[in-house]
């Protein structure tokens, strides 16, 4: 039997029933934590005696933001420069030397960042390393003191393993399946204008747009149309020759969505060519949560609708799976949109809007549970690539000071010492 499933379901349940949440649950939690410590004082001093035979005062205290030494970056292929300058901006003010490894698969961006960028730069702290899978497999035998990896789940898992072999720190930024939910009470052609554009932008190469639709039928039935509308307003009707819709990365990459377009009916688009690599922007419905198209990240221009008869359902079908990195609630009601933000979890989080936020340096972008962990973007880059070090200085004067934190202890310096530390705060060091 194992002695910590019972204690580990009752917590998680409580969790997924959101009674942590309130912020009147945590400080009512902080406030019974502070009687635990004030009731308990000479009892928990007793045991740190029995223990440790300890009492300790600290001084005064900074936090020092020191770079890691030599970090290692590892960039993707659908934005191959954005998602390789940004975080070596990142890497950089912190005062890290950095290794560079952009994606291959992004040939041309590649050739660029390998050939001209490290003339701009001092090459005795920077470098750029080029290779597939098996290369980097390679480099990541090597210790690093960073590493920052931006890439599928998958391919995460891999690189985590490889650095807690040399227990380096990461920040991993994955995709997923991230969530739209549309409500009822909600304009379907603002809607669809919002979705289309964050859905289709890039050919749906992007790991924060939204992979489906959660909305009733009776919702989905008023969004085609407008989906439709707005699809041929972006881009014509004929869409392959439009300059504002992109095309897939590779040859694999298409087969693969090519499959995911006999999931479920095809509503709108479904065309492809394969000479030129193109996906029309795709609308499907009918569509089966067992199906590969709701399984895996998309990552192209198709886009899935579930139905789902109320918020309640919806939550709970986001809550079943793995938590996304983006998540996105479209509604009039600003307590529908609130409901959807208290009551999931995710990266980042959308209402009435789409990625917008990837523009404001003022938030940061990173993942939770299976979408990834840390976090950057504008001054979270800096710190992301900083060591937070605890300092304590003190000055070699003034010891008559220090004298009552010296054994032996008399009942006098104790209660000094309990006084000292209850001003400060409730904590027993």
């Amino acid at each position: 039997m194992d002695p910590f499933e019972d204690t580990l379901r009752r917590l998680r349940e409580a969790f997924n029933a959101g009674r942590t949440r309130p912020a009147e649950f945590r400080a009512a939690q902080l406030r019974a934590l502070g009687r635990f410590l004030q009731d308990n004082r000479q009892l928990l001093q007793d045991a740190l005696a029995q223990d440790l035979h300890k009492l300790t005062k600290l001084d005064s205290a900074f936090i020092r933001k020191e770079p890691f030494g030599l970090v290692l970056i590892i960039a993707p292929w659908n934005y191959p420069l954005n998602l390789t300058l940004v975080p070596l901006v990142g890497a950089l003010a912190a005062g890290n030397c950095v290794v560079l490894k952009p994606s291959e698969i992004s040939k041309a961006a590649e050739k660029v960042l390998a050939e001209v960028l490290p003339r701009y730069l001092d090459q005795s702290c920077f470098a750029v390393v080029l290779g597939g899978p098996q290369e980097t497999e390679q480099l990541l035998e090597h210790k690093f003191d960073y590493i920052l990896f931006t890439g599928s789940p998958r391919v995460g898992r891999i690189v985590m393993t490889a650095a807690a072999k040399h227990l380096t720190p990461v920040t991993l930024e994955l995709g997923g399946k991230n969530p739209c939910y549309v409500d009822d009470n909600c304009d379907p052609q603002t809607v669809a204008n919002r979705v289309a554009w964050f859905r289709y932008f890039n050919a749906g190469q992007t790991c924060v747009a939204p992979d489906y639709i959660l909305c009733s039928p009776e919702t989905q039935e008023r969004l085609l149309p407008a989906l439709q509308s707005t699809i041929t307003r972006f881009y014509g009707d004929d869409p392959q020759s439009s300059p504002n819709l992109g095309r897939i990365i590779n040859q694999k990459q298409f087969q693969r969505l090519r499959a995911l377009l006999r999931c479920g009916r095809v509503a709108i688009g479904g065309q492809s060519d394969e000479s030129q690599r193109y996906i029309a922007p795709t609308v499907l419905v009918d569509v089966q949560e067992t199906e590969p198209v709701m399984q895996e990240e998309i990552f192209g221009p198709i886009l899935p609708i579930m139905s789902v008869r109320s918020l309640d359902e919806a939550i709970d079908f986001i809550n079943r799976r793995e938590k996304p990195l983006a998540l996105y609630a479209f509604s009039n009601s600003s307590q529908v949109v609130n409901q959807m933000l208290e009551r999931t979890s995710s990266g980042n989080f959308g209402g009435n809007e789409g990625f917008v936020y990837m523009t404001l340096p003022s938030l940061p972008l990173g993942g939770v549970g299976n979408s990834g962990m840390g976090r950057y973007h504008g001054k979270f880059s800096f710190d992301t690539f900083s060591h937070h070090r605890a300092c304590l200085l003190s000055h070699m004067g003034l010891e008559q000071l220090n004298e009552i934190r010296y054994p032996p202890y008399s009942a006098w310096t104790q209660r000094i010492v309990r006084w000292a530390l209850g001003s400060r705060s409730c904590t027993l060091l």
